[in-house]
């Protein structure tokens, strides 16, 4: 029998982009059984037609509670075997759904899923293979802006997906308690997916899954000062909430090299004071991020050999 599935799409301002999206869904060649819209208080006219389509429930927030959180509301709704994260700008060819239930189906060990997300656009250049995470907690979506070659359309295992498109097992999300909702936006699929790792889980990429992606498309733009401050400020929660044991202190002067750098660099893009205030802020929550830690490495299942073997080095 074919699983269930949920798809899940947060919504903040994404103009025509949802309603693309969302009748892109409509049209996968395996229908999800259900379909949420998380809208945290958009002021634009995104929702217009929503509550006309078929199958689709919206979710409509009081205040901007933002991507973690948007979705962890939608999730604890599902009562499907799998759900699936899509951004409202990432638009999804038929067979989307259909290749990542298929390798699910062939996986049964695996609990995460991501997809060949290719750039709207621009014909045959990759927005992204799935995320990596190096052993200086930079965090890296691999194959981004670069060409498809022959080597992305075959499937292996990722260190998690990127969750602008991605399906997770519904029981293992909840084991995992879903997204980290003080993240905010930014590097919370990261952290989810070391987690994950952490009680042993695996995550696969699924090339035939392609979806278009136009990346950031309601905050203004990767280098955005919104994007900047939350993915340098989280960066630095991922790698003390998650980095195990012995290898937390041997890849911490690593770490802070890697902060002090990315500072500088921001500094000569004139973006220096929306990099400090992301760095003080990370170091202001560390002893809330902390005591994460300790709930979450009490109950590591895997060994740091593990974690090695999946690590980029850089």
């Amino acid at each position: 029998m074919k699983p269930s599935v949920s798809i899940v799409i947060v919504n903040w301002n994404s103009g025509p982009m949802l309603m693309k999206c969302l009748r892109l869904c409509l049209e996968q060649t395996v229908p999800a059984d259900r379909i949420f819209v998380v809208d945290n208080a958009s002021q634009d006219d995104s929702l217009q037609g929503v509550d006309e389509l078929p199958g689709v429930t919206l979710m409509r927030m009081p205040t901007n509670l933002g991507f973690a959180a948007g979705n962890n509301r939608a999730v604890a709704c599902c009562e499907t075997d799998f759900v699936v994260l899509l951004n409202p700008d990432a638009f999804p060819e038929p067979r989307w759904l259909e290749a990542l239930l298929d390798a699910a189906q062939a996986s049964p060990d695996v609990a995460a899923f991501g997809s060949r997300q290719m750039q709207e656009g621009v014909d045959g250049m990759l927005d992204g293979t799935g995320d990596q995470y190096f052993i200086s907690g930079r965090i890296r979506r691999a194959g981004y802006r670069q060409r498809c070659m022959p080597s992305d359309l075959m499937a292996r295992e990722i260190f998690s997906p990127c969750a602008a498109a991605a399906m997770y097992r519904l029981d293992v999300f909840r084991e995992c308690e879903g997204f980290d909702e003080d993240f905010f936006c930014y590097a919370e699929d990261v952290d989810l997916g070391f987690r994950m790792r952490l009680l042993g889980h695996r995550a696969w990429y699924v090339p035939g899954a392609v979806v278009h992606h136009v990346g950031s498309g309601a905050v203004g733009g990767q280098h955005s000062n919104f994007a900047t401050y939350h993915g340098h400020r989280n960066l630095v929660w991922v790698f003390v909430k998650n980095m195990p044991g012995s290898l937390f202190w041997l890849f911490l002067p690593i770490h802070v090299a890697l902060n002090i750098a990315s500072v500088i660099v921001l500094a000569a893009r004139f973006q220096g004071r929306i990099a400090w205030r992301a760095k003080r802020d990370s170091i202001l929550g560390i002893p809330k991020f902390w005591g994460k830690r300790l709930a979450i490495q009490s109950a590591r299942k895997a060994h740091c050999f593990d974690l090695w073997r999946i690590f980029g080095r850089k």
